[in-house]
């Protein structure tokens, strides 16, 4: 059975709180958690957080809070791969147990999602499942754009007059999930050759940075709902 570890540090700068911020009535990390659950693939939902309020909460919304995530790993650049292996250690997970890394501010996570993902990684091959989506706009033919001149350049002006048509489609993180075994997470570097993608529809990611990112989850998690 697989481990969900959900990373919530409690120091968030652009949207304050915002792992614990309500979202169409409940606190938004309350979305991945219950996800987590109805997926039925994991044996323990652990939340990975420095913060005692948002301890509190995830444990009311049905995850485990087994441990408190250290300092030196709580601030605004530590990458993930460090927390999940921290956990990992903490939960004394063998080097063979799958490990789904689930983002708190994923309110458009499904449970399927992450059904789909377990599967994947059980594939001969595949060490590391990430969500991914398209871009909605053909990547090479990005502007670059001088805010004082208001001036803009194409990135790629060979492509300026290309068909869009016949142009690669470009993909991206969706920022919803991971999965990976605990060795892997340890190693430190889990996107490698053995990574494969599991595709997303675009209109179920949202990225959530800044507050017009909120809004625009809200809408888009409205529009989704049954």
């Amino acid at each position: 059975m697989s481990i969900c570890v959900i990373p919530a540090r409690g120091g968030s700068k652009r949207i304050p709180r915002k792992n614990i911020a309500p979202f169409h009535g409940r606190p938004m990390i309350g979305w991945s958690i219950a996800a987590a659950r109805e997926s039925g693939v994991f044996a323990r939902i652990v939340v990975s957080t420095d913060d005692s309020e948002i301890a509190a909460i995830a444990r009311a919304e049905g995850a485990e809070v087994p441990f408190t995530r250290p300092d030196a790993l709580a601030d605004d650049h530590t990458p993930t791969a460090p927390v999940i292996a921290h956990a990992a250690t903490a939960l004394g997970l063998s080097d063979e147990t799958p490990v789904c890394c689930l983002y708190a501010t994923a309110p458009m996570v499904r449970a399927d999602d992450l059904r789909a993902g377990y599967a994947r990684l059980r594939q001969a091959g595949v060490d590391f499942v990430m969500a991914i989506t398209s871009f909605p706009f053909p990547i090479q033919r990005a502007l670059r754009h001088d805010p004082a001149s208001g001036r803009v350049a194409f990135m790629q002006p060979e492509h300026r007059n290309t068909r869009s048509q016949d142009l690669e489609e470009a993909w991206h993180d969706a920022g919803q999930f991971y999965w990976a075994r605990a060795g892997h997470w340890a190693a430190g570097a889990p996107f490698g050759p053995g990574a494969v993608g599991l595709a997303l529809p675009r209109h179920r990611v949202q990225d959530i940075d800044t507050p017009e990112d909120w809004a625009r989850a809200e809408a888009l998690f409205a529009l989704g709902r049954p």
